[in-house]
């Protein structure tokens, strides 16, 4: 499945789901079939760039202190 597939509110939760520090990337998967590619592209196309490179960095620095993570 990939974001065009979704429902425009299925697509608003899944953004609001990976911008919060608490919902790893196994949980989007398991609840809407969206992988970590599809989930950073879909990211990518929803924020504004600056937004989407401060995300990543936040994803990246935190998921490197904890061992399960996004």
């Amino acid at each position: 499945m990939s974001a065009p597939d979704l429902a425009p509110a299925d697509i608003s939760a899944v953004i609001e789901m990976a911008l919060s520090d608490h919902v790893p990337f196994a949980t989007i998967k398991a609840e809407y079939g969206l992988g970590e590619k599809d989930v950073q592209a879909l990211m990518r196309g929803a924020l504004k760039p600056g937004s989407y490179r401060a995300w990543r960095k936040r994803v990246r620095d935190f998921g490197s202190r904890r061992a399960q993570y996004k």
